[in-house]
């Protein structure tokens, strides 16, 4: 009799359960207590610190350096009354000799016509192309960014028809000539150092682009491009 009046006794004293009410089977111990807490300190104690500064910046690569740029190619003497500006495209293949001297080899191509010699009805298109190579000196105002020089000597010419330009005076621009000149730029390296954007311009003597009937000419070109230089 008294097991009997113990057991409903307990039950009345348990709490009723219904449908939403939810049970926590968690065995999290609280912070603090046993070996709970000392797992807890444990797991903290082995996570990795944060850096106390910024990695280094990665040095600029060294090497095999090919640059490829687009622009506009003018002329400065006589031959712009034959010819307006051209568009440009340029590229070289050179090596880093040390971090500031580069040895290149150069090619470009040219596409202009004889508009501001001729009607457009007889206008003739054509391109210029040629060669040459030179070396340049880079120095570094920051580790990103950086100005260079150049010079360089090759050869230009006209790609026309037999005395197509001999006729307006200009026959020596269709067969190759010696070509003088600079360049200055600028460089912004990437954070990939191999890649670099660059913004150059230059000048240089043209001597096949002379008048070969009067004299007096001198044929400066001028030239101003954007494009990417890559270090291999």
């Amino acid at each position: 009799m008294l097991l009997v009046c113990a057991d409903a006794s307990a039950q009345a004293q348990q709490p009723e359960l219904t449908q939403d009410t939810k049970i926590d089977f968690s065995t999290k111990a609280e912070p603090g207590l046993g070996q709970g807490a000392q797992t807890t300190a444990t797991e903290q104690s082995t996570l990795p610190e944060p850096p106390a500064e910024a990695p280094p910046v990665r040095p600029r690569h060294k090497g095999l350096v090919l640059e490829s740029t687009a622009g506009m190619l003018g002329f400065a003497g006589n031959f712009r009354h034959v010819a307006p500006p051209a568009f440009w495209l340029h590229t070289q293949l050179g090596f880093e000799v040390l971090r500031w001297l580069m040895l290149y080899g150069s090619a470009e191509l040219a596409m202009t016509d004889t508009s501001e010699a001729a009607d457009p009805s007889h206008a003739m298109a054509f391109p210029i192309w040629g060669f040459g190579g030179g070396a340049r000196v880079t120095i570094h105002a920051t580790d990103r960014v950086a100005f260079f020089v150049q010079g360089d000597i090759g050869a230009l010419t006209a790609y026309v028809p037999h005395e197509s330009l001999a006729v307006l005076g200009y026959a020596n621009a269709e067969s190759l000539h010696l070509a003088v000149g600079g360049r200055v730029g600028v460089e912004w390296y990437q954070i990939d150092r191999h890649m670099a954007l660059v913004a150059s311009g230059g000048a240089r003597d043209a001597t096949g682009f002379s008048r070969s009937i009067g004299g007096g000419d001198t044929p400066i070109m001028w030239d101003a491009a954007l494009g990417l230089r890559y270090t291999f």
